[in-house]
């Protein structure tokens, strides 16, 4: 998803769950309006506290990809049909200069 279309969904109160997968420390150094918490090792054990709807839409970012793509396989994986990534991920958001939330 491109980050203009989520910042517009998420304006019209209609985002999807947007699955944030960094660390504790470059999550709060900024992070989307909205976003879950999700440490990739969280994900690989079952830990994330993410929707236990698998038609859920969800989109994954991390800083600047890797992880973000491993975890939507890992949750393609997990059964959830409707994951897709941001993209740029969160260096995209940036230089966008799009609003983060700490």
């Amino acid at each position: 998803m491109h980050p203009l279309e989520l910042l517009k969904r998420i304006k019209e109160h209609n985002p999807p769950v947007i699955v944030d997968v960094r660390t504790f420390y470059e999550f709060r150094n900024g992070y989307i309006q909205g976003a879950v918490h999700a440490p990739a090792w969280k994900i690989l054990f079952c830990f994330a506290k993410i929707p236990s709807a698998k038609n859920a839409e969800l989109v994954v970012t991390c800083e600047h990809g890797p992880r973000a793509i491993i975890v939507k396989s890992l949750l393609i994986m997990y059964g959830y049909r409707n994951v897709s990534l941001l993209a740029g991920q969160m260096t995209g958001w940036r230089k966008y200069g799009l609003p983060l939330e700490y």
